[in-house]
């Protein structure tokens, strides 16, 4: 344990973060190597099923359960043994982003910028919330959301100019007021999920995609 970080978290959000292969899937795949939007989409939809179908033999086969928690269970919450993993709701969130991209270029880099910032900032959040955090709102902290936000700002500063096509698909410099307001709405959502009763909604679904559509309205 590193404070109350423990390494199944920490293996959790070294996954998550391997995620970010998704919002260049959604991006750069069709630029590269000439693949329409829709196919990186589809492509994006089978994953999503294909974790979908692993889930549901997971819960329904007590054999295969055993050995997918045996072979997984250093990424994985207790929680998670009779519920959806955490990834495949990263996959379903990127789902929801490779949609919202079909519609325009200003769309896709938007969905780009937007799903690779929440999979980073809410990592970090974890990261930092559980191994430093103090103040307490829930199950988040003050500290995680702060990680996630000076994260989000720091990426979208200075490295993600600098990648190729970014400002040419986003029409120019990316502006003060456009990073601090998308990175502020990330943290905002992660920091209070979405809730009724003693349902609470994983936020790896709907705040890429949330944000992707306020991104593109202040772009």
């Amino acid at each position: 344990m590193i404070g109350q970080l423990s390494k199944e978290e920490v293996n959790r959000k070294l996954l998550h973060i391997l995620a970010v292969i998704l919002p260049c899937g959604i991006f750069y795949i069709p630029l590269n190597f000439e693949i329409h939007r829709l196919n990186a989409c589809l492509i994006i939809f089978s994953l999503l099923f294909l974790s979908i179908f692993v889930e549901i033999i997971r819960m329904r086969d007590s054999g295969f359960s055993k050995w997918f928690f045996y072979s997984f269970s250093s990424m994985m919450r207790v929680e998670e043994k009779n519920q959806l993993t955490g990834a495949t709701y990263v996959v379903g969130g990127s789902a929801i982003c490779s949609l919202i991209s079909l519609h325009s270029d200003k769309a896709a880099i938007c969905a780009f910028l937007c799903l690779t910032l929440f999979i980073l900032g809410d990592a970090a959040a974890a990261v930092i919330g559980k191994a430093f955090g103090r103040l307490k709102v829930g199950q988040k902290t003050l500290e995680g959301a702060l990680a996630c936000f000076s994260l989000c700002v720091f990426l979208s500063f200075f490295i993600f100019p600098s990648l190729p096509f970014f400002s040419e698909f986003w029409g120019g410099e990316i502006t003060f007021f456009q990073i601090i307001f998308i990175s502020a709405l990330i943290s905002i959502l992660e920091f209070f999920p979405i809730r009724w009763n003693n349902f609470v909604l994983n936020d790896n679904l709907y705040v890429p995609g949330t944000t992707s559509l306020v991104a593109i309205i202040i772009n």
